[in-house]
């Protein structure tokens, strides 16, 4: 097996300009109206790809850098969170302030997946492992975190009326706002639960292609996929749990609303 499973040169560039194309093409003729988000995500991901390449060999030779990495990464998410769930602007005192509440899931599911797979010494504590792991870890909290944050304030709109019926009939007004939100919170854990009941069957994750492509043995490439894969799992579930929490009792809302 070859040491990578994309070939660079001119093909990469036609594969990736014609997928590119066939996003934003379907996405403007389906009438979704997403061509432009289309257009400037993949954009963007190129562009933070090359600098965080450029970077990435320096930062996983210090351990100390490469939790700071970690850091950033988190620091990210959450704004890109905060963002997604609050529909607030992504500057400005009270950006700020939505980052650092949307940070709190995050944080509550990440850090003890990590925590748990670096004192176990089933990660090495090396950066060229701890990276990875936590942006994996971190970018599956983030999805839950966003999916689940956003759909149970939509909820929460268009069902007030169920939610002003259980006030009226004694319910606390977190206890109301559970009794919507709890189903559609859980369904942002649909995309983690399905890839982990079918992996090996339908898909073969990074970290497996990863651990094969690094010499390792197809059981070493599943045991490390499978210790992926549940704590993903662990983390979203916190994260879900906790931002679950954090609408109910009104911490986080749409940006522009009241208490």
């Amino acid at each position: 097996m070859g040491s990578s499973v994309v070939q660079l040169g001119p093909g990469l560039v036609v594969a990736l300009v014609a997928l590119l194309a066939l996003g934003v093409v379907v996405g403007r003729s389906s009438g979704l109206g997403q061509e432009r988000p289309v257009l400037r995500a993949c954009l963007r991901a190129a562009a933070q790809l090359a600098v965080v390449s450029s970077l990435i060999v320096v930062v996983v030779g210090s351990l100390w850098a490469s939790a700071a990495f970690a850091v950033l990464m988190l620091c990210v998410a959450a704004a890109t969170s905060a963002g997604r769930v609050t529909g607030g602007p992504a500057r400005g005192r009270g950006a700020a302030r939505r980052a650092l509440r949307l940070a709190a899931p995050l944080a509550a599911g990440v850090l003890p997946v990590l925590a748990l797979v670096l004192a176990s010494g089933a990660v090495p504590l090396r950066g060229e492992a701890v990276v990875p792991v936590a942006g994996i870890v971190i970018g599956g909290a983030m999805a839950a975190t966003s999916l689940a944050g956003r759909r149970m304030l939509d909820e929460l709109e268009q069902r007030h009326g169920e939610v002003e019926a259980a006030l009226a009939l004694g319910f606390l007004p977190r206890d109301a706002a559970l009794l919507v939100a709890r189903p559609v919170a859980a369904t942002a854990l649909v995309p983690a639960l399905d890839q982990t009941r079918t992996v090996g069957l339908v898909t073969l994750p990074g970290a497996y292609v990863g651990v094969l492509l690094g010499g390792g043995s197809a059981l070493q490439a599943g045991a490390a996929q499978l210790l992926v894969l549940v704590g993903l799992l662990a983390a979203e579930v916190i994260a879900v749990w906790v931002v679950t929490e954090q609408v109910t009792r009104g911490a986080v809302r749409r940006c522009g609303t009241t208490p």
